[in-house]
C-alpha cells in the first residue's frame, strides 16, 4: 500500500484529467495505491464498501456467488473504475473482483469521490459516460449469452480477448478452462472440445494457454452466425 502523488500519475483516468491542481491534491490525500498478485481478491462480495476503485494496470474477473456455484460476470482490463454501481448505490459489494494478472489499483475514499462529482461537472460527465458504456456492454453480453449457441459465444470471447483485452491476435489466456467455461456459460469439457475443433480447422493455434488466431475472418463468421 502506497500513498500517491496523483498530479504526477501518467495513468490517470480521462475523468481525473478534468481535475484542477487543488482537486488532484484532495484526491491525493484520500487515495492509496495497492498492488495485487494473480488470484488475490481486490474486493469481496457482501463486504461493506467505502471506496471507489480505479484500476491503473492489470486485469480482473468480476464474479458473483450463486446458490450453486460461482459465476464470472465479465473480465475487465485497466484502465477502468470498479465498484461504481455497488458502492454508490448500496454500500455493499454485490460481486467480487479478483486479479487474474498482476494488477495495480487505487482505492479512493467514497466521500471525497462524491464531493468531486458534485463540484466538477466535467469529471461527473466522464464518470457517467463510463457507466453508460459498461451498461451497454452488459446488455450486449446478455444478448450473446441468450441468443447465441456455444460456438458463437466461444468465438465472441476469443475475439474480445484479442481485440479488447490484449489488442493482439496472439495471447495467453488469463483464466483456466473451468473459468473459461463459466465465462461462456457451458462446461469445461465443451470448451476444451470446441477449442480443439477450432485448432483442427486451423482457425486458431493452441499451445498450452497460448492462443494464436490464424483466421479471424472465419472466427468472426462463427461469432455472427453462432
Amino acid at each position: 500500500m502506497r500513498q500517491l502523488n496523483c498530479s504526477m500519475c501518467i495513468l490517470k483516468s480521462e475523468a481525473a484529467r478534468k481535475f484542477s491542481d487543488s482537486e488532484l491534491s484532495r484526491m491525493n490525500q484520500n487515495c492509496v495505491e495497492v498492488d495485487f498478485k494473480k488470484n488475490e481478491i481486490i474486493f469481496k462480495q457482501n463486504a461493506l464498501s467505502s471506496n471507489i476503485i480505479y484500476l491503473q494496470s492489470g486485469m480482473v474477473k468480476l464474479v458473483i456467488e450463486g446458490k450453486q456455484r460461482e459465476q464470472i460476470l465479465r473480465i475487465k482490463k485497466a484502465p477502468c473504475y470498479l465498484g461504481l454501481p455497488t458502492t454508490m448505490g448500496d454500500k455493499i459489494n454485490h460481486y467480487s473482483a479478483v486479479a487474474i494478472v498482476p494488477t495495480r489499483a487505487c482505492f479512493i475514499d467514497i466521500n471525497i469521490f462524491k464531493e468531486l462529482l458534485k463540484s466538477n461537472f466535467e469529471f461527473s460527465y466522464e464518470i457517467m459516460v463510463e457507466l453508460c458504456k459498461n451498461e451497454l456492454d452488459q446488455f450486449h453480453r446478455c444478448v450473446n449469452l441468450v441468443q447465441k449457441h456455444i460456438f458463437g459465444r466461444l468465438a465472441n470471447s476469443l475475439i474480445q480477448f484479442s481485440e479488447e483485452l490484449f489488442e493482439d491476435d496472439e495471447f495467453d489466456l488469463p483464466i483456466n478452462r473451468n473459468e473459461y467455461a463459466d465465462l461462456v456459460c457451458t462446461s469445461r469439457e465443451t470448451v476444451s472440445r470446441m477449442l480443439a475443433e477450432l485448432s483442427e480447422e486451423k482457425v486458431i493455434e493452441i499451445n498450452g494457454k497460448r492462443i494464436k488466431i490464424l483466421n479471424k475472418e472465419m472466427l468472426n463468421k462463427i461469432r455472427e452466425n453462432g
